[in-house]
């Protein structure tokens, strides 16, 4: 009689054993569980900034974003951390208490440079154009660039367009600029070179500070998205002690302003997963868009201020000018700038830098 004949019996025998039942049905729930923790991961922290903490809007998108996950196939349990400077976020990520965090893509140019000069000076100068820059930047095409290092961007969300505001409204030209204290952020030497260049004092600052100087009158001029004019009360640097309006919002952007999604590749470790997450986001722009354009309309009409037609080509020259120093000198990505510029001329084919080929 042959082993394949007896295998039944001898199994019978045994399972009617007792004790040898209860090693078994132990082992079976042992490796299910197993399989089971191996199947969901580790756990993951993302960490976010927002400057309202865990009640800010930052954090409830980030919170929308998490719960899809599961659907590309990310099945780590994922814990939220609110921050409420953006310094220590940074700082964190790179000391690896964050696996992934979300930030403004100035703070982010770090991991990636790539995505980083997304917010170059002048670079994108509409909402057509970002929408455009943020499709390409999310697709399959462009993923090998989504990655520096063992960082990966994994997504890019709007902020709104960065508008000059001046604290006297007499500051309506370049030139008036000159001699005037503008804020720039601490850590991005693109704003205190174009500040230079129009003559004016670079006044450093972060994002808890800016709001204080430019309010007090420590400095004249600073830029930021319209999400920030109400909860920083800018109307304050904007206004004398009777109440009336001195200062204004130019309705001019500088800049496109972007938050990032970046995340380690070691522990965000499914590609495709993080090609979905990526396309989801973008997905979701139409969200932002909409918390844009609420706080831009609650801007009231008397502090907006437009700029002459005339006058804008000198700013677009300006904004030229400084963007192609910061490529020469290794603040911009190259490769970025020259896929901006097709953005742009796509947009806008009969714009003067279209025939030129210095970017």
């Amino acid at each position: 009689m042959g082993w394949g004949r007896t295998r039944p019996l001898v199994v019978n025998r045994l399972w009617r054993n007792k004790n040898v039942k209860k090693i078994a049905i132990a082992a079976l729930f042992t490796a299910m569980s197993l399989q089971a923790v191996h199947a969901a991961g580790d756990k993951l922290t993302l960490c976010v900034y927002d400057p309202l903490g865990a009640r800010g809007d930052a954090f409830g998108y980030a919170k929308d974003y998490v719960l899809q996950m599961p659907r590309f196939g990310l099945t780590n349990p994922i814990d939220l951390k609110a921050y409420t400077n953006e310094a220590i976020i940074a700082e964190d990520f790179k000391a690896g208490q964050c696996d992934g965090a979300i930030m403004s893509n100035l703070r982010a140019r770090e991991f990636n440079k790539f995505t980083g000069s997304l917010d170059a000076i002048g670079a994108v100068p509409s909402k057509q154009d970002l929408n455009i820059a943020l499709q390409v930047l999310s697709s399959k095409q462009l993923a090998p660039k989504m990655s520096q290092g063992d960082y990966e961007v994994v997504g890019m969300i709007p902020l709104g367009a960065a508008y000059i505001m001046v604290n006297d409204r007499k500051i309506n030209t370049l030139a008036k600029a000159a001699g005037k204290k503008i804020a720039v952020l601490d850590y991005d030497k693109s704003q205190a070179k174009l500040v230079q260049r129009v003559g004016a004092q670079p006044v450093s600052v972060d994002l808890t500070t800016i709001s204080g100087k430019f309010n007090n009158h420590q400095v004249d001029i600073i830029a930021g998205p319209s999400v920030i004019f109400k909860p920083l009360e800018l109307w304050k640097g904007m206004t004398d002690s009777s109440g009336a309006v001195k200062g204004a919002v130019i309705r001019f952007p500088l800049i496109q302003v972007t938050a990032t999604m970046v995340v380690r590749k070691s522990k965000f470790t499914n590609e495709e997963a993080n090609q979905k997450i990526r396309e989801y986001v973008f997905s979701q722009i139409g969200t932002a868009y909409k918390y844009i354009d609420n706080a831009e309309k609650e801007i009231d009409a008397k502090y907006w201020m437009d700029v002459p037609d005339a006058d804008k080509i000198g700013y677009s020259k300006l904004m030229r000018e400084s963007r192609l120093d910061l490529t020469k000198d290794g603040t911009y990505n190259p490769d970025m700038m020259k896929l901006l510029k097709k953005v742009r001329c796509k947009t806008a084919p009969t714009n003067f830098e279209c025939a030129l080929n210095d970017e």
